[in-house]
């Protein structure tokens, strides 16, 4: 109860000095006009009272600080103005740092056990890293001022730092932006006319402000690096500029660029060139859901007109088709091209001795960089039985060629739903098994509802809100136990392919022996850069996140490929503004940017514009009328935050949005472009028209409505 009546008793103080700091508007006497106009005032006080001055300037600083009011800044200039460089600096590096501290105080005694408790678990890896390493982490705030540091005070104050470290780590990391601030506060003092703005000095105090973020950036980022790297023994030569690990899309570009810029660069691949995208992923996959969409065609074959329509197939030939198709598309990424193009491929397990040293084949390389691009494998949650049985992945499907008769697919996303429609129309009889309320849980839920009622008419089993418990072995009977809501609900399947997720590729190649930070999802923890907390160690791809697709892999191998050759020079980051993708579902779902339920989430507001494909006259043409063209725009505006297109080709179909959105071009401009008649693109022109007629300038339209009634009369 003390506790309480304390933390009531600190508000109403905070309260009532906030009040009376706005009811008498005293942030007046807290700007730069206010403290020209005193300048010979405060000098003539300050010359009668050497002592009493700095007393009493510390002490509105130090409570100005402490309440997070406006106008520390401006303080900070008069301290050099009044006091001079040393004495201004030394006192407002001591109010700042108290005023600091009493800030950090409050913020800890009022929330701190109030937001732990509300948010513990998100804060869980923020505490970790505080602890772990929370000095060097204000003191890198402290340094460079990314935020204002009245947030910093405040924020900290929920976290576990010891209030000591705080003052500690604040007096010390404040010190250079304080010297700055106040010498340009000296230089303010001495402007007599508007010529003195031009001064020398003046002109070099403001270049300070604006070059220090830079310079300190520049300072904590080479004491970081040096902290990091201290323990390695720096080779006198290398035989590489570059190394890269995986020869996935992201490992296959990155090398190929550094080729082309004749860095001398090895590419290390332990298993198949190509990576998942050619051997297990969008190859196969593409293929097999090409051969089940023919399938589909024949079972549909009325509504082209033919009476009857079958095909006589055996399964193993379809998957022996996927493998031919694996063949035709292996030579483009072979070791063979990527020697013509100057990479020195190497066919073996490596493993990161350091961060300069990596070993393969029982050999030594030493090389100035090396980009991780080691992908991501099926993630197989701890079912208990599961590993008593041989369960399918995205990884092994490939592999078999007797078709299951009874199918279960565990999981609802992109993978899932792709595999789950395929093996239905190639004749399995399937159950989809979702513990979320719905399939295809990132998109809309009207989006996710065309899909599940489309796999629904053709035979599948769709259950959601359903979680595998269990895999049960009995007899010649294999079952899956799921809990739907408290009922458990007993599977017998043939097969089951487990299709939950994929996890990053972090292990077993010595990223854990040197010390290379995983991020809580279990990717590679990377700056903006792609880099790691190693400076000469970067990573591109599935092993990288946020997105994994073979298209973002590409993407991010060019920052990779440029940052760690020439980020000495010039650095860039990884832009991640317009990110496209697909499920390649029949009808298929194609995204870019913003759906619904990310604006919510993110508090960004919109308008949405929906164009049906059964309006289309070539989707009527060609039987597939079905679908929705559905746009984001900003309220009022024809800019595009997102769009998601359900249909046939979609994932073509939205390029045209893709380049809209890069190219910063709105629906009006698409409305304007020609678009050849009759194709599928066509649904872009129209949504736009649909926007188009939402927006249309009635009051204008009224007054020429009147203007043509007038000529006729």
């Amino acid at each position: 109860m003390n506790g309480k009546l304390s933390k009531i008793a600190l508000v109403a103080v905070i309260t009532l000095l906030a009040y009376v700091f706005y009811a008498y508007d005293l942030k007046q006497y807290l700007t730069l006009e206010y403290l020209k106009s005193q300048k010979q005032a405060f000098e003539t006080f300050y010359a009668a009272n050497r002592l009493a001055t700095p007393a009493i300037y510390m002490a509105v600083y130090i409570i100005v600080t402490a309440l997070s009011l406006p106008g520390a800044a401006v303080m900070t200039l008069a301290g050099g103005a009044l006091f001079g460089l040393w004495t201004g600096t030394i006192l407002v590096s001591f109010a700042s740092s108290i005023g600091a501290t009493l800030a950090f105080i409050a913020s800890r005694f009022l929330l701190r056990d109030y937001v732990q408790k509300k948010f513990g678990e998100k804060l869980k890896a923020i505490n970790r890293g505080i602890e772990k390493d929370g000095s060097f982490y204000l003191f890198t705030l402290r340094l460079v001022p990314i935020f204002p540091f009245f947030v910093i005070n405040l924020v900290m104050g929920l976290t576990p730092i010891k209030t000591i470290t705080f003052y500690a780590v604040s007096q010390i990391g404040m010190l250079a932006g304080t010297f700055v601030y106040v010498n340009a506060g000296t230089q303010l003092s001495r402007i007599e006319s508007l010529k003195g703005i031009l001064s020398p000095g003046l002109l070099f105090s403001f270049a300070l402000l604006g070059l220090f973020p830079l310079i300190a950036k520049k300072v904590v980022t080479t004491v970081k690096a040096r902290k990091v790297m201290k323990k390695f023994k720096k080779p006198k030569k290398f035989d590489y500029n570059l190394v890269v690990i995986g020869a996935g899309s992201a490992g296959l570009v990155t090398s190929y660029i550094a080729a082309v810029v004749r860095a001398k660069v090895a590419l290390i691949e332990k298993h198949k060139m190509g990576g998942d995208c050619l051997n297990t992923g969008c190859v196969p996959s593409k293929a097999l859901i090409r051969s089940a969409k023919m399938i589909s065609y024949a079972s549909r074959a009325e509504e082209f007109g033919f009476r009857s329509g079958r095909f006589d197939f055996d399964f193993q030939d379809v998957m022996e088709r996927v493998h031919s198709i694996i063949k035709k598309v292996e030579p483009h990424d072979s070791v063979e091209r990527y020697t013509g193009h100057g990479v020195d491929v190497i066919e073996g397990a490596a493993r990161i001795v350091s961060p300069y040293e990596i070993k393969v084949n029982g050999k030594i390389i030493t090389t100035r960089n090396i980009v991780i691009a080691t992908g991501a494998q099926p993630f197989v949650p701890p079912i208990k039985g599961l590993g008593q049985i041989h369960y399918l992945t995205s990884d092994n499907v490939w592999e078999i060629r007797k078709l299951p008769g009874k199918l279960v697919v565990l999981g609802g996303g992109p993978i899932g739903c792709e595999l789950t429609q395929v093996f239905s129309r190639l004749g399995s009889k399937v159950t989809q098994v979702e513990r979320n309320h719905g399939i295809m849980g990132r998109e809309d839920l009207e989006i996710a509802a065309m899909i599940r009622k489309k796999f629904e008419s053709e035979g599948v089993r769709v259950l959601t809100e359903h979680s595998a418990m269990e895999v049960i072995v009995e007899g010649d009977r294999k079952i899956l136990v799921c809990d739907h809501k408290g009922e458990e609900i007993r599977l017998e399947f043939d097969e089951i392919l487990v299709a939950v997720g994929r996890i990053a590729n972090t292990k077993g190649f010595g990223l854990e022996d040197i010390g290379v930070e995983i991020a809580k999802n279990g990717t590679i923890e990377k700056d903006e850069f792609l880099r790691t907390n190693f400076p000469n160690i970067y990573c591109a791809g599935d092993v990288a996140g946020p997105y994994q697709f073979t298209h973002t892999a590409a993407h991010q191998a060019w920052y990779a490929s440029v940052n760690a050759l020439f980020g000495r020079f010039k650095k860039f980051k990884a832009d991640y503004r317009v990110i496209p993708w697909s499920t390649f579902t029949d009808p298929e779902v194609a995204r870019v940017g913003l759906n619904e339920k990310d604006a919510k989430e993110k508090g960004v507001e919109y308008e949405v514009t929906t164009y049906e494909i059964d309006d289309l006259d070539r989707a009527i043409a060609d039987s597939e009328d079905h679908g929705v063209v559905k746009v984001l725009t900003v309220p009022g505006k024809d800019k595009i935050l997102g769009v998601t297109i359900v249909g046939t080709h979609a994932s073509d179909i939205i390029a045209e949005y893709i380049l809209a959105m890069k190219h910063g071009l709105g629906l009006n401009k698409i409305l304007g472009t020609i678009h050849i008649y009759p194709t599928l693109a066509e649904a872009n022109k129209f949504a736009a028209g649909e926007w188009k007629k939402a927006h249309a300038p009635e009051k204008i339209l009224r007054w020429i409505g009147r203007y043509h009634k007038w000529m006729r009369s």
